[in-house]
């Protein structure tokens, strides 16, 4: 044990110094204080029905009536207990607090890779600081992006197990490679692993070149084999998380619309094309990666009283304070995005080495990392580079499943630093090799710090400063200060105080351009030692970094437990007023905000609104038609929406006790038979649910109208609610036909009549329906889905399969370095 940790020793401290780094940057999380996140706190709204019947009952369940009145909870919450990545991740966080957790694990999981690159430990701990601090990895922390943040931290250690494999280390490469493998998916972010696959497919697809160039083929051919064995262990691991969300995303709004009319832009089972594309990065913004002002920041950065367009409000006779909070709420940003939490800033020196690995990097690596940039940078175009987007959104296989595709970034924050590092270790290594190094990198200092001067010093020359709607902006102020000449006056300001922006991280980025330069030529001249240089270049390069994510997650943006926790406190009279009707299944619809854009709601109350990007197509529809607009009080009725909670004009609140909603379940008079779906959308607009209901054809064989008749003198009741598991105590005299306030979703639920099972129909478009035998009967729902309860049983055996080659592993590993007898 001794002689390991002697051995180890170096790795053992660079990672103690990544703790200390960690817990200086977050004092807040190490004293007890949580970080403040829209998206997390919405989850947790919409888990709280999950959480609370696993406190009494002892096991969470699959399905949750919390949101968009019921849906699968794939995607809110699973505990998935066979699964061995769910007890690794939730033992690292209950070591490390949230966010120091999801930084330690960029740091160490890059610093594999670059061990895994041959790069020295302290050249790798650089290279690991560099992408760990990469502006976006912070800003998705602030944002709540929680489990987007662990996929991204888990890219570095995957490619790292695909490298050793491709370089004949089939054991560990296929042990480490089903680990990570197996934790990137576990935390669910399908986004960041497809765009992980494609940089994985470019590096297979150029060891193969070099395979066939170097007639290796035998080699290239066993390390794939190896990884597809990885990928497949690591698939089995997650299989009661994969298999049910792979067939729950097929009615989802990633899945096939069910109505012609719907957006023709959608391509085959995916989102819509402008969906996709709404979030694209402008083809002028990759400026950012090395001046992060240079387009105006972010939705956080803001302007004070010292701005120009305080002063000319002050000018015009406003108090101090006022003008600076009026500046401060002018968009400082002025690219073409919706909106954006800040830039992509790659760290000035960093961008510098990478240009400069571009000149004097040999090798396959080099391309690959070239290549998958140059792809990923024209793919986070989106619709300002349509022709190369539209290829991949119409033809590439999943692509058009996701939006925001400036996410894909994601892979060059990992790529630019690794080949920036090896730039650096080039020069370390064959410097004297190169030809005409210094020049090199005299000339690469010319270009990559021209830029920055240029913008420092003529900034408006190559910047307009002005985003596509500024005419727009401007007219709408001079409507609403009724002064043309004003509002001319302050959309000026505005622009010259982006231009003061981007020149005073112009001149920033040029000093940390400067001081990388300086570094390099002294170490291509021999003036300073290699590991003098490197810890130099660290200290830079974490300086600089640094002081970028402190404008977007600094410790301003953590609270108190006891105060975040207030934000759930039914402390609105209309929550507590609601929270009183001791019947424990209805449904409220809270039009005081966005209903289907926000989960408070869902923390007290059985929602028809919530907030989650997978909602079950056909209630997409539902809201669509139904909701947009004019809200349709009878589609309200059938999903047994009892409180209506409104606002007046001055944000009073109050609730509106609905007594037409037609409760858990109910007997009708007339069931209607419709020939489509549009029809059967179009037949709820105006209709009584509590007396007809509408089936499409396709449920037509599984029902006997002649053995229908009307309920009368006829009772169904919940006598049990559970949110996977309900039952009813019925009574009607002949056979009828039941609506159940419930969504449909035909992957999992079974209907039981005194144990027997009947199959369910689909009532109005979203609901379901029984036609159940006269007399006094039990009827029991189920949520029971076979890809669930299957897949938890090849998770157990691809979890001992995982513990079993890492034993293996390490065991041969072991017996390897014992001393000859």
């Amino acid at each position: 044990m001794k002689t390991w940790f002697n051995n180890n020793a170096t790795h053992l401290a660079i990672i103690g110094i990544f703790i200390a780094i960690t817990f200086i940057y977050f004092p807040p999380a190490w004293q007890g204080k949580v970080l403040y996140q829209h998206d997390v706190l919405q989850a947790q709204a919409g888990q709280q029905e999950i959480l609370s019947i696993k406190a009494r009952d002892g096991d969470m369940p699959l399905w949750t009536n919390s949101m968009f009145s019921g849906m699968p909870s794939y995607q809110v919450l699973m505990e998935l207990p066979n699964n061995l990545t769910t007890y690794l991740m939730r033992g690292f966080k209950g070591v490390f607090p949230h966010p120091i957790d999801v930084v330690l694990l960029y740091l160490i999981g890059a610093y594999l890779l670059f061990t895994v690159l041959r790069v020295k430990p302290w050249l790798a701990a650089v290279g690991a600081i560099a992408f760990a601090f990469s502006s976006y990895n912070f800003i998705y922390i602030e944002a709540g992006h929680a489990n987007k943040t662990y996929a991204i931290a888990f890219m570095a250690p995957i490619l790292a197990g695909m490298l050793l494999a491709f370089r004949g280390k089939y054991l560990w490469g296929t042990v480490l490679l089903a680990l990570a493998m197996a934790l990137e998916i576990r935390v669910n972010h399908i986004q960041v692993t497809y765009y992980l696959f494609l940089a994985a497919l470019i590096l297979a697809g150029i060891e193969a070149y070099g395979a066939i160039r170097e007639k290796r083929l035998l080699a290239f051919g066993k390390a794939i084999a190896y990884q597809v064995a990885a990928v497949a262990v690591a698939i089995a691991v997650n299989a009661s998380l994969l298999w049910p969300t792979y067939e729950y995303s097929k009615e989802t709004l990633r899945g096939k619309s069910n109505l012609k009319t719907e957006n023709t832009q959608r391509a085959d089972n995916g989102v819509s094309r402008d969906y996709a594309y709404h979030w694209s990065q402008g083809v002028g913004e990759s400026l950012t990666f090395l001046i992060p002002n240079a387009y105006g920041g972010g939705m956080s950065t803001r302007l004070d009283g010292e701005s120009n367009v305080a002063k000319l409000v002050i000018n015009k006779g406003a108090d101090p304070n006022q003008a600076a909070g009026f500046a401060a709420n002018l968009p400082t940003y002025w690219g073409e995005k919706p909106g954006t939490s800040g830039p992509w800033y790659f760290g000035a020196g960093i961008v510098f080495l990478f240009v400069l690995g571009l000149v004097i990097v040999p090798g396959r690596i080099k391309w690959w990392l070239v290549g998958t940039t140059a792809v990923v940078l024209l793919l986070s175009f989106g619709r300002h580079l349509p022709f190369v987007s539209d290829l991949f959104f119409y033809y590439f296989p999943m692509y058009n499943k996701f939006r925001a595709v400036e996410s894909i970034l994601i892979i060059a924050t990992l790529l630019v630093p690794v080949l920036a590092v090896l730039s650096i270790n080039e020069v370390i290594k064959n410097g004297l090799a190169i030809k005409k190094l210094d020049k090199k990198v005299l000339y690469v200092f010319y270009g990559v710090g021209g830029v920055a001067l240029l913008i420092a010093v003529l900034p408006d020359l190559f910047l307009s400063f002005k985003s596509s709607n500024h005419q727009a902006m401007t007219q709408q102020y001079g409507q609403q200060l009724q002064d043309n000449t004003f509002a001319n006056e302050l959309m000026a300001a505005l622009v010259k105080d982006r231009v003061s922006l981007a020149r005073a991280d112009a001149f920033r980025s040029l000093l940390f351009v400067a001081a990388t330069f300086a570094l390099v030529w002294l170490l291509v001249k021999n003036k300073l030692k290699a590991q003098t240089a490197v810890v130099l270049l660290g200290v830079v390069t974490l300086i600089d970094l640094w002081g970028v994510d402190k404008r977007y997650l600094n410790d301003d943006r953590f609270a108190d437990k006891l105060q975040l926790a207030r934000q759930f406190n039914p402390e609105r009279e209309v929550d507590k007023l609601i929270l009183m009707d001791k019947d424990p299944d209805y449904r409220v619809f809270d039009i005081t905000t966005n209903p289907f854009a926000d989960a408070r709601t869902s923390y007290f109350h059985k929602s028809i609104g919530g907030y989650h990007a997978a909602k079950l197509m056909r209630y997409q529809e539902l809201i669509e038609r139904q909701f947009s607009g004019a809200i349709n009080e009878d589609v309200l009725d059938m999903l047994n929406t009892r409180y209506l909670i409104t606002a007046d004009n001055e944000n009073n609140q109050r609730i509106q006790r609905r007594n037409t909603a037609a409760g858990n379940a109910w007997f009708v008079e007339k069931v209607t038979i419709v020939a489509s779906n549009e029809e059967e959308m179009d037949a709820i607009n105006v209709f009584d649910p509590s007396k007809e209901a509408f089936i499409h054809e396709e449920f037509k064989p599984l029902l006997d109208e002649s053995r229908l008749s009307l309920p009368e003198n006829a009772s169904i009741e919940l006598t049990s609610y559970r949110p996977d598991h309900l039952i009813y105590e019925y009574s009607t005299p002949r056979d009828a036909l039941a609506v159940f306030s419930e969504i449909w979703y035909d992957k999992g639920w079974k209907a039981y009549v005194d144990g027997e099972e009947l199959p369910i129909l689909r009532a109005n478009y979203v609901l379901r329906a029984l036609q159940l035998p006269g007399g006094n009967h039990q009827v029991e729902f189920k949520f029971e889905p076979r890809s669930y309860h299957l897949g938890e049983t090849i998770s157990l055996i691809g979890s001992i399969l995982l513990v079993f080659g890492l034993a293996v592993a390490i065991w041969i590993e072991f017996w390897r370095k014992q001393p000859a007898a």
